[in-house]
């Protein structure tokens, strides 16, 4: 799913694309990808473009006429930018099209879940009922992050990837965040001591602004075609069983449904395996403890 460097990378992109250009029209293709009714996706027709913004995770466009187009590419969807004569490209992937007079921006998901999403919506208040509220860590201070923190008893990844929380952030910056920070992703947020917080509310700012930074370098002015929530340089999200760039033990991994949460146990759980639930439950009192431990069983006692 992209996260908060990769939508602010597309704003980015639209932003200097389409603000001050015409929607002309939309090509919806996906039944599934349109969410609301009210207004109308025509009601943006024939007028030009205010501004691209960021909400959380979604990308929102809105129009003179204070109507805004709200995109959530969930898990798989990705947009594609192609300039006024060029040909947008087919495929089965491709959910919908929509013309500006200075190109043509195309919504692609792949897989067959229909998880993106489109909502139109009317003024600010209108946009404000698709927000889900987290505020925006980088321009939050430190103690507004750790009131926002610990105003529930959550695990570290829990209370990171709650957008009620903190705004943009999701399953694989999170994993970065933590292990820059030095902390298990289960550790709970109102047993956090000041220190831990405040080194929580460092990384993510690092990690968030890091990323977008290195985005924006390897886009090189171009619209960003290359969106993956695995990528080369991360410390451990997505590189299970690969060495810890800051001690050298492997990274493990916690699996729930279909996501999992990449961590150092050097570095972030004192030594400790923690139970990955698919596991654990059927190994119970059998479930390795130690990362040598795991070795030792994968390696069947050799």
């Amino acid at each position: 799913m992209p996260e908060l460097p990769d939508v602010a990378l597309y704003v980015e992109a639209l932003a200097e694309r389409i603000v001050s250009e015409t929607f002309q029209r939309a090509l919806i293709r996906g039944p599934f990808l349109l969410r609301s009714v009210t207004p109308p996706v025509s009601a943006a027709e024939g007028h030009v473009v205010r501004e691209v913004r960021r909400l959380g995770k979604r990308i929102s466009i809105g129009f003179d006429n204070d109507i805004w187009m709200v995109f959530h590419l969930m898990i798989a969807g990705r947009l594609h930018w192609r300039p006024s004569g060029a040909k947008a490209a087919a495929g089965k992937n491709a959910l919908a099209s929509f013309e500006f007079s200075s190109g043509t921006l195309q919504l692609t998901e792949a897989g067959t879940q229909h998880r993106a999403a489109l909502q139109m919506a009317a003024g600010e208040a209108g946009l404000r009922e698709l927000d889900p509220g987290g505020i925006d860590v980088l321009s939050a201070t430190s103690s507004e992050f750790g009131r926002i923190l610990q105003s529930a008893n959550h695990t570290l990844k829990r209370a990171l990837t709650d957008p009620r929380l903190f705004s943009g952030i999701g399953n694989a910056y999170s994993d970065e965040i933590l292990h820059r920070a030095r902390l298990s992703p289960v550790a709970l947020t109102q047993r956090l001591t000041p220190e831990q917080i405040n080194a929580l509310f460092q990384a993510t700012r690092e990690v968030l602004l890091e990323w977008l930074a290195r985005l924006r370098a390897e886009a090189a002015g171009k619209f960003p075609e290359k969106v993956t929530a695995f990528r080369e340089g991360m410390a451990v999200h997505g590189r299970y069983r690969q060495p810890c760039p800051r001690c050298g033990a492997k990274v493990q991994r916690i699996r729930y449904a279909s996501n999992e949460t990449n961590y150092c146990p050097q570095c972030q759980t004192n030594g400790k395996l923690l139970a990955d639930r698919a596991l654990s439950r059927l190994l119970r009192e059998d479930w390795p403890r130690t990362p040598e431990e795991l070795e030792l069983r994968q390696s069947g006692g050799r």
